[in-house]
């Protein structure tokens, strides 16, 4: 019998952070193996930003599942079909972008938890259990929970609302999106800035009343990262393939541009 694994969640459960990295670039099957062994422990498919198609995006995520890294996607939308087709496809976990209410964030578990908690629709096969024929009474309450739900908070709005958006059950985690409240507050670019820094909090705050775990994304300054992390952020989204590979890249011109020829 297979047993659903989520590192993601396994890590955050152990009050360890939990790494992410977002896929923009990424195409191929083996990327989970490659981010497995980079040390990230879940892969954020980003179908929000992206051109990358459903089917694309399912393929990834079922061979990061026995690569051992957990597949996680952030929909476009919030219509129910976005986060079930991901779902039903492989991925063990949603982010749903730009969420300002607590009825957003509860159509949302609606969409993605099975009875009694939502009202996710059941289909007869499932990548997650390996296809095993599973009675439904015993299979759906574990892959609730072993199916992350993380809300991204990226309005002032939101932030307003996040006591009661992390009350929500079914909800696992509040992500910030920094770089979107940042434009909404005014502020573009200044994830460093005091109000920046108390909207964090609060969202924080917010996850700690109510046994929910608080993301950080859209921040890759390792100090301000450090700073956060002692906040009390832990689920990280550390960056994207795309940042990455443009740095390396950089840095391998940049010394070889710098070499002297005989």
């Amino acid at each position: 019998m297979t047993k659903i694994v989520n590192r993601a969640l396994e890590r955050l459960h152990a009050g360890e952070l939990s790494l992410g990295i977002g896929l923009r670039q990424a195409r191929t099957v083996d990327t989970g193996k490659i981010m497995k062994t980079c040390g990230f422990d879940w892969l954020f498919v980003d179908m929000e930003h992206n051109s990358m198609s459903i089917d694309t995006a399912v393929q990834i995520c079922v061979a990061a599942q026995d690569a051992g890294i957990t597949p996680i996607v952030r929909v476009p939308g919030f219509q129910h079909f976005h986060a079930s087709r991901a779902l039903d496809g492989g991925a063990q976990g949603i982010v749903v972008p730009h969420v300002d209410t607590v009825e957003v964030a509860e159509r949302m578990v609606s969409a993605c938890r099975y009875p009694p908690i939502g009202h996710r629709s059941v289909t007869g096969a499932l990548p997650q259990i390996d296809f095993e024929s599973r009675p439904l009474g015993e299979v759906t309450p574990e892959i609730n929970a072993a199916t992350a739900l993380v809300i991204m908070i990226e309005t002032p709005e939101a932030v307003e609302n996040a006591d009661a958006i992390a009350a929500v059950e079914g909800v696992d985690a509040l992500l910030v999106g920094t770089n979107d409240l940042c434009m909404e507050m005014g502020i573009p670019g200044e994830v460093g800035h005091p109000s920046v820094i108390e909207a964090q909090q609060r969202v924080i705050d917010a996850c700690r009343a109510h046994g929910k775990y608080p993301g950080l994304g859209g921040v890759y300054d390792p100090a301000l990262m450090q700073r956060y992390v002692e906040m009390g952020m832990r689920l990280i989204l550390s960056g994207n393939d795309l940042s990455f590979m443009m740095a390396a890249a950089r840095e391998r011109t940049g010394f070889l541009r710098g070499l002297s020829l005989s």
